[in-house]
C-alpha cells in the first residue's frame, strides 16, 4: 500500500517537472516584433476595445495566440503608455446596474437574480486580485 502512494507521489512530481519545461515561449510562426505589437495595442485601446478584445483581435487577425509571448501583458502595455481603457471592473460594475434595475422591475425573474449574484462574486473576485 506504501510503495503504490509514493509511486503516486512520483508521477506528480514527473507532471509538474513536464509542466515546468513548457514554459511559454514565442511561436516560431509569429513574425511580429514587441514595438509593433505594442503599436497595434494602443491603436486598438484607442478605438475603444477592452483589454480582452484587444486579446481577440489580435489573436484573430494578427496571428498572435497571447501578447504576453512577446513580453508585456495587454494592459501592462496600456499602462505603461497612458492609454485610457475600459477595465472589466468597469464592464462587470455597469452589468451589475443593468440587473439590479431589471431585479427592481421583475421580482420574480429569479435567473436574472442568479446572474446578478455571479456577477457580484465576479466583482468581488476581481477586486480582490487588484
Amino acid at each position: 500500500m506504501q510503495k503504490e502512494e509514493i509511486e503516486g507521489i512520483e508521477e506528480k512530481e514527473e507532471k509538474k517537472e513536464i509542466k515546468e519545461t513548457k514554459k511559454a515561449e514565442k511561436a516560431s510562426w509569429v513574425k511580429m516584433k514587441p514595438a509593433e505589437l505594442e503599436k497595434i495595442v494602443k491603436g486598438l485601446a484607442e478605438q475603444g476595445n477592452s483589454p480582452a478584445k484587444i486579446g481577440i483581435i489580435l489573436r484573430d487577425k494578427y496571428g498572435i495566440p497571447k501578447a504576453k509571448l512577446l513580453g508585456k501583458k495587454i494592459t501592462s502595455i496600456l499602462k505603461d503608455s497612458s492609454v485610457r481603457y475600459i477595465s472589466e471592473k468597469d464592464i462587470v460594475s455597469k452589468k451589475i446596474e443593468k440587473l439590479k434595475e431589471h431585479s427592481g422591475k421583475n421580482k420574480y425573474d429569479n435567473s436574472a437574480k442568479r446572474s446578478l449574484n455571479k456577477q457580484l462574486w465576479l466583482l468581488y473576485r476581481l477586486s480582490k486580485e487588484n
